[in-house]
């Protein structure tokens, strides 16, 4: 146990976080100005963004360029893509999921702050809290992400006034809390000027709290890998049947999470069938104990029929295996999603064919109330489903895992994805009532 302890004292020292803001709120300028004043900016990008600037006549170099990395972005002065920056102060290292602000690419943002442990929200001081904003605290709701920043931009133009952060933090934490955010800190900040990015404002002495990377540097990161029950998807069964090797039989994949023990009684699911883990191999050696998020192999007392998609699980905590799914979704694709639609649902490493069942409401933004029966969902809407799938599957509430409580549903003719689902309930709202089952053909 204690090399688990070590290496989960090390991993606090990464955090991965997404940034999200409506078109025009200067997100790219924050998080351009994050880079180029924490000293994470190379000389030669540098000088390509001043080389930039210059061609489109701007007196000072625009540092949102340094995250527009498509020419569209750069040419529309609009971040389309979700960008993926790496850099590292001496206090932490940082995994950065620059998302888009438009609400064409809100699917975008759902990518990037799927594995957030933290989201920095942008808000225009001068317009406040708006409809994009709500999606963005929505999403962030629904995909559990634990800490919420609300970086309230542009205060050099709101003449640094306290008054006008002080209602747009109220609003938007208030509305926040509605949707079960657990955390939510208000940050004044000019990301043109630089003010409460990385260096504390001379022009908000009124503000005492910390600036956007004090608070990234020292924001708590959970990691412990024994808080959660251990669940192993199966990605391949490694049987070389080599002289070296002749019997050997070992299943492949990346702990989604919690602790593997030699010597545990373990259950496979769907099936069921029952074993006890012989050993774990990782790099080439055998070990004792292995932990999320490590890829190793697992090898088991007895020879069962384990394939991929199979999910491996302590015995003592194993999921409940069920083809009934009720979860809230955000729909991604152009297409509507319909009852009755026929979807492939992914899950972890597996794969089955289902069925909608049901969309029994949709989330109304302005005031969060669920609008009963929608008949569909469009892109962009969050709602309740109801699904049957053809097979089981080991799913667990998103509320207690994000990896395996999550999945996909993807078009079966041509692989589009269509929606990301979080399993079991969402925000603070109950459970959707159940209907008839009548007509399944399943």
């Amino acid at each position: 146990m204690s090399t688990v302890t070590d290496t989960t004292t090390a991993a606090t020292s990464l955090l991965r976080f997404a940034t999200a803001g409506s078109v025009d709120d200067g997100k790219s300028t924050l998080v351009g100005r994050l880079l180029h004043d924490s000293r994470s900016v190379l000389a030669d990008q540098l000088e390509a963004v001043e080389h930039a600037s210059r061609s489109r006549g701007a007196g000072a170099p625009d540092l949102a360029l340094l995250t527009d990395g498509l020419r569209a972005e750069r040419e529309q002065g609009i971040t389309i893509d979700v960008a993926y920056r790496y850099f590292a102060t001496p206090r932490r290292r940082f995994i950065l999921a620059d998302t888009p602000g438009h609400v064409q690419y809100t699917r975008n943002m759902v990518t990037g702050a799927s594995t957030a442990q933290a989201a920095v929200v942008l808000v225009d001081a001068r317009n406040g809290v708006v409809e994009q904003t709500r999606r963005h605290a929505a999403v962030a709701a629904l995909l559990r992400v634990p800490h919420v920043v609300l970086a309230v931009n542009k205060m050099d133009l709101a003449g640094y006034a306290e008054p006008v952060f002080a209602a747009i933090a109220e609003e938007f934490t208030a509305y926040a809390s509605g949707l079960g955010v657990p955390e939510v800190t208000a940050i004044p900040v000019s990301a043109l000027a630089g003010d409460n990015v990385v260096a504390p404002s001379a022009h908000m002495d009124w503000y005492g709290g910390p600036t956007v990377l004090e608070y990234l540097e020292t924001v708590p990161v959970v990691t412990d890998p024994t808080a959660d029950p251990a669940r192993f998807p199966v990605q391949y069964t490694i049987r070389p049947q080599t002289a070296e090797h002749p019997d050997y039989r070992g299943y492949a994949g990346r702990i989604a999470s919690g602790v593997l023990r030699v010597g545990e009684p373990v259950t496979v699911l769907p099936s069921g069938r029952t074993s006890t883990i012989a050993a774990i191999d990782a790099l080439g050696q055998s070990v004792d104990v292995a932990w999320a998020p490590q890829s190793v192999t697992v090898r088991l007392t007895d020879d069962l029929d384990v394939s991929r998609g199979d999910l491996i699980a302590p015995t003592a905590g194993a999921p409940q295996v069920t083809r009934d799914v009720e979860a809230t979704v955000c729909h991604l694709a152009d297409q509507p999603l319909l009852p009755g639609a026929r979807v492939l649902l992914k899950h972890t490493t597996r794969t089955v064919r289902a069925i909608v069942k049901d969309i029994p409401s949709r989330l109304t933004l302005d005031d969060l109330s669920q609008h009963p029966s929608p008949g569909r969902l469009e892109a962009n809407d969050i709602g309740r489903v109801t699904l049957r799938t053809a097979e089981p599957l080991a799913l667990d509430p998103y509320a207690g895992s994000r990896r395996t409580g999550s999945f996909l549903l993807i078009d079966p003719g041509d692989g589009t994805t269509l929606t990301a689902g979080m399993a079991g309930e969402a925000f603070a709202a109950g459970p959707a009532d159940r209907a008839d089952d009548e007509g399944w053909d399943f």
